[in-house]
């Protein structure tokens, strides 16, 4: 699963939003690292539907627009459950390969002699 999708699954985990919410919440869980723009968004929304990911919550019209929300589905929340332990799993190993590094300690900066 690559990143933007992961976080745009993340971001609808525990509530609907629509697509400027979507794109406020990304940009707030990856501390600003992921930037989604509109079409990146909306090709990725239909993409995501299309798999079963997620659905369409409700539609309403905002100021004569159709603002349309989206939640996680069942699926969707599956899949991000696995991922998270993929993630989990992959981010221990790191950890433990990077202990091994003859004279370093990851925390704090430190450095072992």
């Amino acid at each position: 699963m690559r990143e933007p999708t992961f976080l745009i699954l993340t971001a609808l985990a525990a509530r609907s939003l629509h697509g400027y919410g979507i794109i406020q919440a990304v940009d707030e869980l990856s501390a600003g690292d992921v930037k989604l723009g509109a079409g990146t968004l909306y090709g990725a929304l239909d993409r995501l539907a299309e798999q079963g990911l997620i659905e369409v919550d409700r539609e309403e019209a905002v100021d004569g627009r159709l603002r349309r929300y989206y939640r996680l589905s069942d699926h969707g929340a599956v899949a991000l459950r696995a991922q998270v332990e993929r993630l989990r799993r992959h981010a221990t190993a790191a950890e433990t390969q990077l202990n091994k590094r003859p004279g370093q300690a990851l925390g704090f900066g430190t450095v072992t002699a």
